[in-house]
Order: structure tokens, then sequence, then C-alpha cells
């Protein structure tokens, strides 16, 4: 059966497949000097906020209405952000993937359009993989050339003490139609072997990135280079740089990523 947003369905068996629901967000400049917010379509659990922005920029908190996702839900979050717009988005709480009733994998898609000119800080709160979940999310950003990011991904495996549910996360970032970065990860049970060792996360519970789009960047991006004991600054094959790190816990995972970001924001 095909489900309307935000509908929770029942399959020819009589067993709840799970809630879909897709959020939207779209950013316009005012003509005044802001940024206007022409679409705001909460969907189902997915709750969308605007609240007091700051000079220019628009901002939006993604406040979950519901528990989830849960087993078999479809959720996702669609953000265009048009020429000279600038826009932020963050959320009220953590993400928590939680094992649901319903069997199989549940799915979060992220799509994100940023016009020349235009600006995204995409800076929500973790995702929690709860013991027993199964959760693959999947991030496409596509940027035109002059456009802005800041994306922050975080994840925690588990919550204190407790093992982890089964993630997959891939993020693939565009740049006036080439790519910046696309790349994949797996873990807990399930995942392809390694996931744990030395090579990837070496019993770490924490893993981050950012990625910071700018213009400038195309003459002058910054050097390479380790920051504290788990996490490197990388340049990308474009104006762009990634941070990459790792953490025991999501404090400790967030005071790097904040302190990556306030230097490459000077």
């Amino acid at each position: 059966m095909t489900a309307a947003a935000g509908e929770v369905t029942v399959n020819g068996g009589g067993g709840t497949t799970g809630v879909r629901a897709t959020a939207r967000i779209a950013a316009r400049v005012d003509g005044r000097g802001g940024t206007a917010l022409p679409v705001l379509e909460s969907d189902g659990p997915l709750a969308l906020r605007r609240t007091r922005g700051s000079g220019d920029e628009a901002r939006v908190m993604l406040v979950g209405a519901m528990s989830g996702p849960l087993g078999g839900d479809r959720f996702a979050v669609e953000v265009e952000v048009g020429e000279g717009a600038r826009l932020r988005v963050g959320s009220a709480a953590a993400t928590i993937a939680l094992p649901g009733q319903a069997k199989g994998e549940a799915q979060y898609g992220v799509r994100i359009d940023v016009a020349a000119g235009g600006e995204l800080r995409w800076l929500p709160e973790q995702l929690i993989s709860v013991k027993g979940s199964d959760l693959r999310v999947s991030t496409r950003v596509e940027l035109a050339v002059g456009a802005r990011l800041v994306f922050r991904e975080e994840q925690v495996l588990g919550r204190a003490g407790e093992e982890s549910g089964r993630l997959t996360s891939r993020l693939s970032v565009w740049s006036g139609g080439r790519p910046l970065l696309d790349q994949q990860v797996g873990c807990g049970p399930g995942a392809p072997g390694g996931w744990d060792g030395p090579a990837v996360l070496g019993g770490f519970r924490a893993l981050g990135q950012l990625v910071v789009v700018r213009p400038e960047f195309a003459d002058r991006v910054p050097e390479p280079r380790v920051l504290g004991e788990s996490a490197a600054l990388t340049p990308l094959a474009g104006p762009a740089v990634l941070v990459s790190a790792l953490a025991p816990d999501a404090l400790r995972l967030r005071r790097v990523l904040d302190e990556a970001l306030a230097e490459l924001d000077g």
C-alpha cells in the first residue's frame, strides 16, 4: 500500500509498517534585508518551528512530536535555500533511533538545495542509535556555485552503558554539479566487519563530521592538520573542508566540532 505523508500504514498481513512523514522548508530573500520562509511544512512526527533570527538569517527548529524513528518508519526533511537567503536549522533535542513493533529498517532522508549566494547552517543535535534499532540515514546536499554551507553531523552508538543499534549513514555533497564528498559508514550489529576496529572507530562511541563550503576557499583553503587526539581537518576537492572526529561521548565530540567551527569562522 502506498502511504500518504504522516500516515501509519498496514500491510496485507495486518502488521504495522511504520510512519511516513516529510517536512519541508523553503527560504527566500524577503526584500527588506531579511530571509522569509514561504514554506514551513510540518508533518506527523516532524514539527518545524520558526525561532528568533539574527540579522538577515532565519532560524528553524525541528521538534520531534513523537518518538522515533522506529522500525519501518520513513522520515524525510527537504530544505531549499534561495539566492541570497540565509537559514540556520537546528533541533530541540537529540534524534533517537528506537526498535519498534514493525520489523525492518527505518529510513531518514535529508535533501538540501542551496542556490548561488545562499547560505545554510545545518546544526541539529545528535542522532543516538539505541540497541535493537536499525536505521539508514541518507543525506544529499546540492550547492550552486557561490553557495555557502556549514553542515554538522553527530552520531552516538548506544545510550550510556548500552550496545549500539545498527546504523548506516551516507552523506554526499555536490557543488556546481561536481562531487565534493560522498561517503558511507556502517556501525553496529550486522554492519561490515571491522567497523569497531582501529582502522575505523577504534572503540569510540561518538563520531561526527563538519563540512564547511565557502567560495573564498577556492583561493585559500585551510591547511590539513590534526585536531586534538582523534580529529582531523581535510581540504576537499573544491571550496570546502571536512572535519572528521571521534570521541568517547557526545559531550566531547561536540566540543571538538565547536572548536573547529569557531576556528573556521575566524
